[in-house]
């Protein structure tokens, strides 16, 4: 499979100037971090000041607050994070000038053929918790990895490091085709769904898109998918796989599963063989997928089974998966990113299962299209919690242009409050919080404000 573009390659070399829009970014500052590693001369731009861009200066990085078309000066190609668009001075300077501007999956894929392994960790549901558990085990076997999160692990106080050793651990995304760019010599398929349809025609637009990504491994790499989820083994047949799942075709399963509270307690089986105990310290059937998946992906590689029992020991999850944030009258409240269908039903699924009196769960919704697409299994996932609370869809990238709202949603799920605005929200979950209580934050925009209002007032 040819991958989209491979022109940045050669850029990407000591010496040369790079100007980075939107430096700041979550996948920026650590892409800044690695080419400045790498002897590169890096600049770049943010819309404002903050801690990634102080920790960037600090190592010598010139950082401009603001964007303008005299950035770039001196720069000899531009990589921009996706919220930097055509209509932005810097971009559309360059584009003037000749100057090459580049997307920042492109940087990476070209960064990752630096590394004899690149793990790239992809799938509709579960990324962040596999790349993170991954980085778990291969920080437990000394391997220094590089790593970039889509989010913030604790171990690593943030969502990415720069490693010195030879393998590079990516959380990589599907969304317009952006893991195309990737380099992957170990490609993890989770889990593949019907996700983003503000890109992607259909799901089976989605499973052609994760086959073009598995068949970027070359031929003494592997490809690790989930040997339980049909659409995923759909997407990749006929290709060299090796799997991971709960039942006995799997190449590398969960035997001997038992549940305490919740949470999995299961052996690793690979090659016949016993590989790892897992006590997990998370909860939830889809923990144990991921923590087969970052197994599966370790033993690929010979991590020894040592690396992996005690790396997961010390994994107790990412931020906003299952995040405790605090208690409010005696209600326990945590913050979750869940905001697909499929994640509602893992999340309350396993949230049931953990001895509370009631179940609240205040979901915020992200974006029209994807709640439009999905209302009905919107509808039928939330069902599972005790009480739902519903704020205004987040917009994200979108404008309403379809007239859907969250009352909507209220109107099919019986007893939900329907509260706009995330203060009303908080008010309203102070209201009927009581001991015994679970409440769940939950979505990708700004829901966990909600929860940090409450502990806030404790």
């Amino acid at each position: 499979m040819t991958h989209i573009d491979t022109r940045i390659q050669h850029y990407i070399a000591p010496g040369r100037r790079v100007h980075l829009a939107g430096i700041g970014g979550v996948s920026m500052s650590p892409l800044a971090e690695v080419l400045h590693g790498m002897g590169l001369i890096v600049q770049g731009s943010d819309q404002s000041d903050s801690a990634a861009v102080e920790h960037l200066r600090s190592l010598g990085i010139h950082v401009h607050a603001g964007h303008e078309a005299s950035d770039i000066e001196g720069a000899e190609f531009v990589v921009r994070t996706a919220a930097i668009h055509d209509d932005n001075p810097e971009i559309a300077a360059a584009r003037a000038g000749g100057i090459p501007v580049f997307e920042r999956a492109e940087a990476w894929g070209a960064i990752m053929q630096q590394y004899e392994n690149a793990v790239c960790i992809a799938g509709t549901h579960g990324k962040t918790t596999t790349t993170s558990m991954t980085t778990h085990i291969f920080m437990a076997a000394q391997a220094d990895p590089t790593v970039m999160i889509g989010g913030t692990l604790p171990m690593l106080h943030s969502g990415y490091r720069v490693g010195r050793g030879d393998t590079i651990i990516l959380e990589s995304c599907e969304y317009c085709n952006s893991f195309l760019h990737f380099f992957p010599t170990v490609a993890v398929v989770l889990n593949v769904e019907a996700d983003h349809l503000d890109f992607f025609k259909d799901l089976e637009d989605i499973k052609h898109s994760f086959r073009r990504f598995a068949q970027l491994v070359p031929a003494d790499g592997a490809i690790v998918a989930n040997a339980d989820d049909p659409n995923a083994m759909d997407a990749l047949k006929g290709l060299p796989l090796f799997t991971f799942g709960c039942r006995e075709k799997a190449d590398c399963q969960a035997q001997n599963l038992v549940w305490n509270q919740g949470r999995p307690d299961f052996d690793v089986v690979a090659g016949g063989e016993v590989y790892a105990h897992l006590s997990l310290r998370v909860a939830g059937l889809h923990n144990v997928y991921n923590a087969l998946a970052a197994a599966a992906a370790a033993y690929v590689l010979k991590i020894p089974g040592k690396a992996v029992q005690q790396g997961l020991e010390g994994f107790s999850g990412a931020g906003r998966r299952f995040e405790l944030k605090g208690q409010y009258n005696g209600a326990r409240i945590y913050d979750d990113y869940a905001h697909h269908p499929a994640e509602l039903h893992a999340l309350l699924e396993m949230a049931n299962t953990l001895g509370y009196d009631r179940v609240v769960c205040a979901f915020q919704p992200h974006t029209y299209t994807r709640t439009r697409a999905l209302f009905d299994d919107f509808v039928r996932e939330l069902k599972l919690a005790g009480l739902v609370v519903l704020t205004d869809i987040y917009a994200a990238r979108e404008t309403n242009t379809i007239g859907i709202s969250s009352r909507d949603l209220a109107e099919r799920i019986p007893g939900a409050l329907y509260c706009p605005t995330l203060a009303g929200a908080a008010e309203k979950l102070r209201e009927i919080a009581r001991p015994g209580d679970l409440i769940l934050t939950v979505g990708a925009g700004d829901i966990y404000t909600v929860g940090e209002m409450l502990t806030a007032q404790e």
